[in-house]
């Protein structure tokens, strides 16, 4: 779980991405990528310090994969709405931060773990929740 929350977190916090065509993708990256999503479309591709992340499409889903440097697969992402939401998690939101909009909602798929993170904001901050489970933790907050 350490390794997924520690890959959230730059996933979560990185601000400089590097697009680069399908084609300039490493091959090891390639080969487990075809391995894993075999009718998969690769719509984009991003190489980043230390992980490369793949935009792609199956079974009219759009999804993102990334890839550590030598082919390994860290994590499965794609957004969500709040309305796929487990209900416990769905209800947490409405009762608990009912002054907040919805910014970003995503699941979060790998180490065999799934988890939810979603940032909500409203005028005075930006909170980011990460639910492992049926409830939601604090996994930043930042005032404006």
């Amino acid at each position: 779980m350490k390794k997924i929350t520690t890959f959230a977190l730059a996933l979560i916090m990185s601000l400089c991405s590097f697009a680069k065509p399908a084609d300039s993708v490493n091959g090891e990256i390639k080969n487990a990528f075809r391995k894993s999503f075999q009718n998969a479309q690769i719509m984009n591709t991003e190489v980043r310090k230390g992980f490369t992340k793949l935009t792609f499409k199956i079974n009219d889903v759009i999804m993102f994969a990334y890839y550590s440097d030598n082919g390994q697969l860290l994590a499965v992402t794609r957004n969500i709405t709040s309305a796929q939401l487990p209900l416990s998690l769905l209800m947490s939101l409405k009762n608990d931060y009912s002054g907040y909009w919805i910014t970003e909602l995503f699941e979060l798929t790998g180490d065999n773990d799934n988890c939810y993170y979603i940032s909500l904001e409203n005028a005075d901050g930006k909170i980011v929740l990460r639910s492992t489970g049926e409830f939601w933790e604090e996994y930043s907050n930042t005032k404006k």
